[in-house]
C-alpha cells in the first residue's frame, strides 16, 4: 500500500523503533518507579535517558519538566486545564487549532468564564487581539489540513513583549521543524511520540518551563511518595499518575536517535519538496481544486483537495479500495481550519507525506486522481 496519511500516523516506523519496543516487552518489562530489583530500574533508565533527550532537543533545561502522556491531546488538556485561569482571563489561539486546543478551550468557556479568541494567522495580526487580561496565547505550529506553518518565531517575540504566557502544539511539527523553547520563548510545548518523532502511537508528551505551575490535572499513584493524601509537589511525578508507557518510550526514544541521523533540514526538505510535487500535479487536472499555502510558501508535507462533483469520502474509499492508496477525508478534527478555508461543507482529501514516501508513489496517486476525476465525476 502506498501510504499517505503520516499527519495522522507515521507510517512505517524505522527498524529501530520496532526493536526498542521489542527489547522493552521481552527483556525489561518492569515497572518502572514501582520497584527497586533491576528490572525495574533497567525501565527507569530508559525512561530517564528518553526525558533529557526530549530536553536537549527542545531547548528546556530542565529534564524534570519532561511529562509523558498517552498523546499530544492529553499532554494539552493538561496544560490547559492545569493552567490557573480565572474568571474573565483572556485566551488567545489561531483558527487552525485542532479540537485538541479548541475543546478545552470550549470547556474552560463554560466551567472558568474565560474568552476566547480565535485569530486567522493568514490574515489577521495576532498584537491586535491582545488584552489586557489576555493570560496565554495558544497556537498550533503547523495545519493538520493544509501544511500551512504558523510562525511561532514571531508569535514567541510577541509573548515575551507582553508577558504572556505561550503553549505550542507540535504535534505537526516535533520531528520535522527545529523547535528550541528556549530561543523561541515557548513556555509550554505538547506534541505526540508517533508522527513526525516516527515513534509508536500511544506516546506524547509535555515539556513546561519551570516558571510555569500547573495544576495536575490527573491524580493517582506515582510510584513514589506513597505516603502522601495529595498529589506529591516533587517532578516529575507530581504530572505523571499511573504506570508509563515503558515500550512506547521506548521507541519514542529509538524514534528521535533516527531524526537526529536523518537531520531535520533533510527531513523537511524531502517532504515539502514532494508537497510541491504533488500540488503541480493537482494543479494540471482540471476539477481538483487544492486548499492551502500558495506552492511557493514554505510547508510542510501536508496537501488538502476536493475533486469536483465527486464526494471527498468516497474519493478515499475509492483511492484506498481501487488503487491502495491510504489517504485521510473529512474534517480532520479542525473544523475551525475548514472554516477558514471554506470546506466546512464536507471537508476535504488530505495526502500527508513522511520520510519514507517518494516521488514515484506520488505519480501513482496523481494517475489516481485523474482516473477518478474522469471516470466518475466529469
Amino acid at each position: 500500500m502506498i501510504y499517505f496519511d503520516n499527519a495522522a500516523s507515521s507510517f512505517p516506523k524505522p527498524d529501530s523503533v520496532v526493536q526498542a519496543v521489542n527489547r522493552a516487552l521481552t527483556e525489561y518489562g518492569a515497572n518502572p518507579g514501582r520497584g527497586g530489583h533491576r528490572l525495574a530500574k533497567e525501565a527507569a533508565t530508559v525512561i530517564r535517558e528518553t526525558r533529557t533527550a526530549l530536553a536537549d532537543f527542545f531547548g528546556l533545561d530542565a529534564s524534570e519538566n519532561v511529562w509523558f502522556y498517552p498523546n499530544a491531546t492529553t499532554a494539552l488538556n493538561q496544560a490547559l486545564k492545569g493552567f490557573p485561569f480565572e474568571e474573565g482571563d483572556h485566551v488567545i489561539a489561531t483558527s487552525y487549532e485542532h479540537n485538541s486546543v479548541r475543546r478545552p478551550l470550549e470547556y474552560l468557556k463554560k466551567t472558568k468564564g474565560i474568552q476566547v479568541t480565535y485569530v486567522n494567522p493568514d490574515k489577521e495580526n495576532c498584537k491586535d487581539a491582545i488584552k489586557r487580561n489576555t493570560k496565554l496565547i495558544a497556537a498550533t505550529h503547523g495545519s493538520n489540513l493544509t501544511g500551512m506553518i504558523v510562525p511561532i518565531e514571531e508569535l514567541g517575540s510577541l509573548t515575551k513583549e507582553f508577558g504572556v504566557p505561550f503553549l505550542v502544539d507540535a504535534s505537526q511539527t516535533a520531528g520535522v521543524l527545529p523547535i528550541d523553547m528556549k530561543e523561541t520563548g515557548i513556555d509550554m510545548l505538547a506534541f505526540p511520540g508517533h508522527k513526525g518523532l516516527l515513534g509508536p502511537q500511544g506516546t506524547g508528551a509535555l515539556l513546561v518551563r519551570p516558571s510555569i505551575e500547573l495544576e495536575p490535572h490527573m491524580h493517582g499513584g506515582t510510584g513514589a511518595y506513597s505516603e502522601l493524601l495529595d498529589q506529591p509537589e516533587q517532578l516529575p511525578e507530581r504530572y505523571e499518575s499511573g504506570t508509563l508507557n515503558t515500550p512506547g518510550i521506548a521507541g519514542m526514544l529509538a524514534g528521535l536517535k533516527e531524526i537526529k541521523k536523518m537531520g531535520l533540514e533533510r527531513i523537511l526538505k524531502h517532504e515539502s519538496e514532494l508537497a510541491s510535487y504533488c500540488l503541480q500535479g493537482l494543479k494540471a487536472i482540471d476539477g481538483v481544486r487544492i486548499y492551502g499555502p500558495d506552492p511557493e510558501v514554505k510547508r510542510l508535507g501536508v496537501v488538502a483537495f476536493r475533486i469536483e462533483e465527486v464526494d471527498v469520502q468516497e474519493t478515499a474509499i475509492i483511492l484506498d479500495q481501487h488503487y491502495d492508496i491510504a489517504v485521510r477525508a473529512g474534517l480532520h478534527c479542525t473544523p475551525l481550519a475548514h472554516e477558514s478555508i471554506g470546506t466546512a461543507d464536507g471537508g476535504a482529501v488530505r495526502v500527508s507525506f513522511g520520510p519514507y514516501n517518494t516521488s514515484e508513489e506520488i505519480d501513482r496517486f496523481l494517475q489516481a486522481v485523474q482516473e477518478i476525476k474522469y471516470g466518475l465525476g466529469g
